[in-house]
């Protein structure tokens, strides 16, 4: 009688993993407009304090008088926030049956170390990126950290805070994981959503991703730069 070599799998629950990388997909590309929103706003710092400060306050009346103040803010925010316990929820998951799946890999079978590679860059790379943004809101949205002083003004407060240069190096570590996410989440977006159907749309995607990740670490590098090196008085 013929018997099978190969470890039995436990028999897999919870929603089908083509579902949760959708659900990745999906909430990354809305990370993805967030950001390109995000980033123009700070390059209106490039305009001047007076600028940054008008931008900000529209912010919070934005839509007034049929919407209250801060209205469209907090749904944004509640909006950013299911998405994002989405698309950790989704990620985990799909990390911790990948890490099951390694565990029943055929005898002398060689995993790559590209493949490798970028997994782990993604995934530790969003971690990263999840402290940032903790961070990032303690420090520049409800001010419970503090570098250089705390200030009403926006403007005062991010140009005070990237006059230091333990701030900025935080910065740009953390653009570098954010363009490391972004070139391959871009096209692992796109991969699972069916885009890629010939060679030429390979390489569309590609360059897309390749386009996206530069266009958003350079554009979030300038403000903080600038104002380190006295561009931005």
């Amino acid at each position: 009688m013929a018997t099978s070599t190969a470890p039995r799998q436990a028999a897999r629950t919870g929603p089908p993993s083509i579902l949760l990388k959708t659900v990745v997909a999906v909430t990354g590309l809305l990370f993805v407009g967030f950001l390109l929103v995000h980033m123009y706003g700070n390059l209106m710092i490039l305009a001047g304090p007076e600028a940054f400060d008008e931008y900000a306050h529209h912010l919070r009346t934005f839509g007034e008088p049929m919407i209250p103040e801060k209205g469209v803010l907090w749904v944004a925010r509640i909006g950013l926030l299911v998405s994002v316990l989405l698309h950790i929820w989704a990620s985990m998951t799909l990390w911790r049956r990948a890490g099951g799946a390694r565990t029943t890999r055929y005898a002398g079978k060689k995993k790559t170390s590209y493949g490798t590679f970028y997994a782990k860059a993604m995934r530790w790379g969003g971690l990263a990126l999840l402290a940032f943004v903790v961070f990032h809101i303690l420090h520049f949205t409800t001010q419970t950290i503090t570098i250089d002083g705390a200030y009403a003004s926006p403007a005062e407060r991010v140009i005070s805070s990237f006059s230091v240069w333990w701030a900025v190096l935080i910065y740009v570590a953390a653009m570098f994981f954010l363009g490391m996410h972004l070139l391959h989440g871009v096209w692992g977006a796109a991969m699972t959503l069916g885009l890629n159907t010939s060679l030429k749309r390979a390489e569309q995607i590609r360059f897309t991703a390749i386009l996206v990740a530069t266009v958003v670490v350079v554009g979030f590098l300038i403000p903080p730069l600038s104002i380190l090196f006295g561009i931005i008085d």
